[in-house]
């Protein structure tokens, strides 16, 4: 019931996203940027950040409510280390949104899983990075299978396993055993290109491009399964699209600012509170500089909603500009 009832409301997502523009299709929101590990090729997390209050994190969930958001996402950092997560989850679903959450894994135990169950979570992501743990990421399957293993008996929500492939990973054909492991406790499995620390593409070896290859015949079918640009990272080219990031998509940061992306943090740069209709109006129609050559799949996936469609005619800042805003911000306390 809980499956079927998801899928009546990812149904209803979609319709009102291929005919409606004037309102975010996902949100990801940072409820903490603290995180229990330290992967080398992460730059969205820190080791010493507090939670962010329980009461401003409600109060963004409402505004992304009344934007109309369809898909509120908890990142990180590592989100399972907000003490009051399951009343932010609980707050997505009150606001009418599918409710997602992006995790390392390593704190879900069988009771963890349960009360997500009962906050209303509707999915949870894990990357796992590699077989065995080194000094590029700990997210191996040697820690985690038992993690997974309590997934597949005790967990309602939906479970997508991504594997990488670039960015030091040592052994690309990690990600193949990965995937399958993800297949055969019965989750879906994708495979995510490291980009570098700008967001932007990082082209894979003959090697690593193999194994994309391979992962591809194990992804199930699934809207969000669309793989265009990764199959131009992977092979070195540019793609030729219209972002809607800032519009259809967005970024919310711990400071509760508005940004394009989580490797593009710097522009808008604009309150969520302060955020209207005409921001997302005006983001739509804006051409990002950055968008040939990025690898943000999440970013991706929703721009197709609006793939064919509105010609984007304002011209986007130079990310230079963009990063020396956000700088002024922090300085000034915001």
């Amino acid at each position: 019931m809980r499956a079927l009832s998801r899928h009546v409301r990812e149904a209803a997502l979609v319709a009102k996203g291929a005919a409606l523009t004037d309102h975010p299709i996902m949100a990801h929101i940072i409820p903490i940027r603290r995180c229990n590990l330290s992967c080398a090729y992460c730059n969205e997390y820190d080791d010493f950040s507090k939670p962010v209050s329980i009461e401003v994190m409600e109060r963004r969930i409402d505004l992304l409510g009344r934007l109309k958001t369809g898909v509120i996402t908890l990142s990180g950092g590592e989100p399972l280390l907000h003490p009051d997560l399951d009343r932010i989850i609980g707050r997505i679903r009150k606001n009418k949104a599918l409710a997602g959450l992006i995790t390392n894994g390593y704190f879900l135990m069988p009771d963890r899983i349960r009360q997500l169950n009962d906050a209303g979570l509707d999915y949870l992501q894990i990357s796992i990075d590699n077989v065995m743990p080194d000094d590029v990421s700990k997210k191996s399957l040697k820690v985690l299978d038992k993690k997974l293993q309590m997934l597949a008996e005790h967990a309602d929500f939906h479970i997508n396993i991504n594997s990488v492939l670039g960015g030091g990973i040592k052994t690309p054909e990690d990600a193949l055993t990965v995937g399958r492991r993800a297949m055969e406790l019965g989750f879906t499995s994708t495979v995510g290109i490291i980009h570098d620390g700008d967001g932007q593409l990082q082209p894979l070896a003959p090697r690593e491009r193999a194994v994309f290859l391979a992962m591809k015949e194990l992804e199930k079918k699934h809207f969000s399964r669309l793989n265009y640009f990764q199959e131009n990272i992977a092979n070195g080219r540019p793609s030729d699209w219209r972002c809607r990031a800032g519009s259809r998509y967005l970024y919310v940061c711990e400071d509760g600012l508005v940004h394009y992306c989580s490797q593009q943090r710097g522009y808008p740069a604009k309150p969520l509170e302060d955020y209207t209709l005409e921001d997302i109006r005006r983001e739509y129609l804006t051409k990002k500089s950055c968008a040939p050559l990025c690898t943000i799949s999440c970013v991706h996936q929703i721009s197709y909603f609006d793939f064919f469609r509105a010609p984007q005619t304002i011209e986007s800042a130079p990310l230079e500009q963009a990063s020396n805003q956000l700088v002024s911000i922090k300085s000034a306390g915001v």
